[in-house]
């Protein structure tokens, strides 16, 4: 099975030592993304816009996987504060549609960069 790296300027820049995201057949890992604004670098602003960042990156990685969230089987999002769980659940609700992927939230002391809030992603493309 052959592995290809994706990588997009739509989103940051990996700032370690990963890929933004690896396709081995048809099954495409996103790497994490934090809320960082791919143009500037920085961290945008409050949990809001943290969370929209979040799933925006990694849309455009999905899109240069050849796929999008639509693909998603499976998204882990990690959290700093698990009172932010229900805007993250009204925020998916803008970027996945019925059937759902798997999900699973858990509770972090930190993330880089001092963000709130983290996701990754698998997807399937057919």
């Amino acid at each position: 099975m052959s592995r290809n790296i994706v990588s997009t300027s739509k989103a940051p820049a990996a700032i370690g030592t990963y890929s933004q995201a690896v396709r081995a057949g048809n099954t495409v890992y996103l790497s994490g993304q934090i809320g960082l604004d791919p143009a500037s670098g920085q961290l945008v602003e409050g949990f809001d816009a943290q969370i929209a960042r979040v799933f925006d990156n990694l849309a455009a990685v999905a899109e240069a996987a050849g796929g999008g969230l639509a693909e998603a089987v499976k998204v882990t999002i990690y959290l700093t504060d698990l009172a932010h769980f229900a805007k993250v659940n009204e925020t998916m609700a803008h970027y996945f549609s019925e059937p759902y992927p798997a999900r699973a939230a858990v509770g972090v002391k930190e993330l880089p960069k001092g963000a709130l809030v983290e996701a990754d992603a698998i997807l399937v493309l057919a």
